[in-house]
Order: structure tokens, then C-alpha cells, then sequence
């Protein structure tokens, strides 16, 4: 039986309609926003990947994957780049998700960290389209939590992560899944705020310096523009790279055991790792004088007192600051004419003496951490404050930029998020692998 004109093409025109229906709805992509988080469970498809019409617009983009591996939980961040014509680089999304524990908490059995990858692995694969996984690298940098444990023990959970990267749909390479030393860290942080506020894009623009106090360590990256700083400085202080067609010379540096909480210890009297004999105290100026509780650092608690009242606290606390960071820090003559971004403790004790919001950050001086230090440890000779070791922490990151060689008057950015993207070394880190790849 034939089938009239009319009928043949109204036929067409309704399979076409359900065609360009389906196409439109299996569309890979995402819409553009930064700071997207994904639910825990994410249905996905192992089979087949049939590239759609989509596909020609989503070939504009490509992606990074990379694991945050750090001592309290497991991070992933997806980024969505978009390479433009010039060859600049846009991040377009970041699609975010973070688990708990961390790693080291399955150090005396790997396999039980299985589960937790592979939930994180799901969350990849649905953040981007099908036909782009096996071209998109996927990277794990483990930070404190593996530094810490045995090394046997540790190579056995990277040998059981990276196991599982090679049987994802991923790119993996013989480097994916790696520990990152501090010095890695703070250069993959400069990476990326320098990167969100674009200074890596564009010839003439400025970069600026960071620095990050963590518990453990603290670390100072920037990059000099005084060859003389190049020249006297210790050599393993200085490295060189390549990154969007552009060579970088960075000054950076990580202070183990400089950190605020192991700085603490130092200034209380204690030795990390090693617990007190019973009926022990550290006895110290920088703690009010009725004070008697206990803390705990690294798993060891510590008995903590203050000493009787008698000098000035401000300036007793001062010198035992003094003679915890004598000779410790090099000295730069070139960041005080430098703009620095600051995180971590930076951050959190100038939200707590009031300088900034929580939410918003702002900018604070050397000055207004040693005055705010001056305060809260001489009121403490007539009330206790509310957190006990407050005196102490001012005091010694007041003394610690000094010795930095940052004036009293140097103005810091303090910023936990950058439009909307956290101030990581995630993104800094991402973008250093992807481009080693383009050069191989």
C-alpha cells in the first residue's frame, strides 16, 4: 500500500522532532556555575558510549580530576576548562564532593578504602560526558595523613588507589597517585590564586605572593622579581616551570614544624611526639595565670598551665615566641614591596579578634595581629579569655611575618574563595598536570 506525500512527510517530521527530543535530553554537559556539588550516589551507564550531536559543543571543553587525599577525608574536584582560540584557559565549573575518614585511617587494611574511591570515581564519570573519560587524567596527591604513617603502610594504600584508577575508564598515568610534599603544596596554591584573579593570563599582569599557615607547617610562595633574590637564596628555595606558554620563577618554601599547632608545642616547652612523664606540666607566660587544663596535639595530650603572675605576659610570651623562631626562617628583603594573599590560621585568627567576616575575608596588617596580640595577652593578668591559647597564637604569627621580613604596616588579602572556587592547591595542582601532559 503506498503511503501519500502528505502522510510521508508528516511521518518524517514527527520521528525527527522525537529524534532531536532524545539528543536533547541524553546531552552530556552541564550548565556553567562554579562550586557544584554532587550527590553521593550518581546512577551512571557502563556501557556503550555513543557520542551524540552534543558532542561537537562539549569538544570545546576539557577536564581535570583530582583527588585531595588529606588526613581528616578524601576531596574530589572535577574542573571544567574551556580552551579558547588564543590558547587561554577558562574554568567554566567545579563540581565538588568530600568524604570521610581520611586514607590513613585504613592504613592497616587498604581494601576497606575501596568503597570510598569508587564513590568518588562515580562522581567523575557523571560530571562529564562518556566519550571524554579516557582522555581526562585522573590524579591523587596525598598530604599530611599519608606524610605521616610508615612508609610501607602508606605505599600499600596508594598501590590499592591507584589499582583502582587503572581499571576506571580514566587516563591514568604511572604518576597519577603520588604523596605531595609542602613546598609542592604551596606552589599549586600560588597556581591557583593567581589563576582566579588572572594573573597568569595576560602579558604584564602582576602576580602575587601566598602564604599558608597549616597546623603542622607553614609554607611562602611568591615570585621574585629581583634577580638578587634568585642569586642568595638557598637553592632548593627556587624552582622553574611552564604553564599556558609562559616560564615561571617561583621562591617557595615549607617550614616544617612551623606550623600553629606544632609552633604551640615548641612554645609551650614540649618536643612533638613525646608525652609528659604523669604529674607533668608545660608551664608557659603566654597562657593566663590561673590557667590549668589539657590539650591535645599529634594524639599526645599535654597537662597545659599558665605561670604565676609577675612579668608583663605580652612581653614574656614575646620571648619565648623569639627563641622558638630564632634562626629558623629566611629572611626576604623583596616581599615587603610585594602584594600577599593569606589562608588557613591567617584567616581564622583575624576572624576571631574581629579584623574580618567569616564569610566575606578582608585585608589585615602585621600591625593589627601584634596589637590585637598585646590586648588579649595583657587582659588576661585581670580575666581569662575565651579561648586560652589566643595570646599565644597572635603573638607568634605577629613574630613569625616579621621574621618573613614583612613591616608592621604590610597590608595582607585574606580569602577563602576566589568566584566561588576555593583557594586550594587543587586547581594549581590540576592545571601543572594538565599541562605536562600537553608537553609530552
Amino acid at each position: 500500500m503506498k503511503i501519500p506525500k502528505l502522510a510521508s512527510a508528516f511521518l518524517f517530521l514527527v520521528c525527527l522532532i522525537a529524534y532531536l527530543t532524545y539528543v536533547k535530553w541524553h546531552i552530556d554537559g552541564v550548565k556553567p556555575g562554579l562550586s557544584k556539588e554532587t550527590p553521593a550516589s550518581v546512577p551512571h551507564t557502563d556501557g556503550e558510549c555513543n557520542p551524540s550531536l552534543s558532542d561537537i559543543e562539549n569538544s570545546r571543553f576539557h577536564y581535570g580530576i583530582m583527588f585531595d587525599a588529606g588526613s581528616t577525608g578524601t576531596r574530589i574536584h572535577v574542573f571544567k576548562f574551556l580552551r579558547e582560540e588564543n590558547d587561554a584557559t577558562t574554568l567554566v565549573e567545579e563540581t565538588f564532593k568530600a568524604i570521610k575518614p581520611g586514607l590513613s585511617a585504613y592504613a592497616d587494611d587498604p581494601d576497606k578504602c575501596t568503597f570510598g574511591i569508587i564513590q568518588l570515581l562515580e562522581v567523575a564519570k557523571s560530571s562529564m560526558p562518556c566519550f571524554l573519560w579516557e582522555k581526562t587524567s585522573v590524579v591523587l596527591k596525598a598530604t599530611a595523613g599519608l606524610r605521616l604513617l610508615p612508609g610501607e603502610k602508606a605505599t600499600r594504600l596508594l598501590d590499592k588507589v591507584r589499582e583502582m584508577f587503572r581499571a576506571s575508564p580514566f587516563l591514568t598515568r604511572e604518576d597519577a597517585v603520588s604523596i605531595m610534599d609542602g613546598t609542592d603544596e604551596g606552589i599549586s596554591a600560588w597556581m591557583t590564586v593567581n589563576f582566579l584573579i588572572g594573573s597568569l593570563q595576560g602579558a604584564g599582569k602582576r602576580t602575587v605572593g601566598m602564604l599558608d599557615l597549616g597546623g603542622g607547617s607553614m609554607q611562602i610562595t611568591f615570585s621574585p622579581q629581583d634577580e638578587k633574590t634568585i642569586q642568595t637564596s638557598p637553592i632548593d628555595y627556587i624552582t622553574s616551570f611552564q604553564m599556558f606558554n609562559s616560564t615561571y620563577t617561583l621562591y617557595s618554601h615549607s617550614y616544617l614544624g612551623l606550623g600553629l599547632m606544632s609552633a604551640r608545642l615548641a612554645v609551650l616547652g614540649g618536643i612533638e611526639g613525646k608525652a609528659l612523664e604523669e604529674g607533668q606540666a608545660l608551664v608557659s607566660p603566654c597562657l593566663a595565670p590561673d590557667y590549668t587544663d589539657l590539650w591535645e596535639h599529634a594524639e599526645v595530650v599535654y597537662t597545659v598551665k599558665g605561670q604565676k603572675a609577675g612579668e608583663p605576659i605580652y612581653e614574656s610570651c614575646y620571648n619565648k615566641v623569639e627563641k622558638v623562631l630564632y634562626k629558623k626562617v629566611q629572611k626576604s628583603e623583596e616581599v615587603k614591596d610585594m602584594d600577599f594573599y593569606a589562608f588557613s590560621y591567617y584567616y581564622d585568627r583575624a576572624v576571631e579578634i574581629g579584623v574580618i567576616e567569616e564569610k566575606t575575608g578582608g585585608y589585615i596588617t602585621v600591625n593589627d595581629y601584634e596589637e590585637a596580640a598585646k590586648k588579649v595577652c595583657n587582659s588576661m593578668e585581670v580575666s581569662r579569655p575565651k579561648s586560652p591559647f589566643l595570646c599565644l597564637d597572635l603573638t607568634y604569627i605577629s613574630s613569625l611575618l616579621q621574621e618573613l621580613g614583612f613591616p608592621k604596616d604590610k597590608i595582607f588579602k585574606l580569602a577563602r574563595t576566589i568566584d566561588n572556587v576555593e583557594t586550594s592547591w587543587a586547581l594549581g595542582a590540576a592545571f601543572h598536570y594538565i599541562e605536562s601532559l600537553h608537553r609530552h
